[in-house]
């Protein structure tokens, strides 16, 4: 396992939409990895959007030998208002290479690093003081 920097070759953050995203979880699911939702439907049952930005942040190998690439999810969700969701999700490497980037420039990539990194730890709606 290892993770991948903003300069790798396969870094990438890429808008997404449902379908798109359906295809990666059927994906996921005809290969048994894990690290998925439990189904399609499940995956629907949780992600209202259209769209979908994923950002890819570790490498892995599956059970069976296969190189993955473990990737964030970040989306809008049923029943929690106007609250996102994140969630991970592995990802064969050849399916990304398909995806269109929206990172492509060095400050739109910086931002979206970080605009990630704020989700994955969590944002609160904050009162000012």
């Amino acid at each position: 396992m290892s993770l991948i920097g903003t300069t790798d070759a396969d870094f990438r953050i890429c808008r997404i939409d449902l379908d798109a995203l359906v295809r990666l979880q059927q994906s996921t699911e005809d290969r048994g990895w894990s690290t998925r939702w439990t189904s399609v439907d499940a995956m629907r049952s949780q992600v209202i959007s259209d769209w979908v930005l994923l950002q890819t942040f570790q490498r892995q190998r599956a059970a069976g030998g296969d190189e993955v690439v473990r990737c964030l999810l970040l989306f809008a969700t049923e029943n929690h208002g106007a609250a996102g969701g994140v969630a991970t999700l592995d990802v064969e490497p050849g399916a990304l290479v398909l995806l269109d980037r929206i990172d492509d420039d060095p400050a739109v990539r910086s931002a979206m690093v970080d605009l990630f990194m704020l989700a994955t730890g969590g944002i609160a709606m904050m009162t000012k003081r």
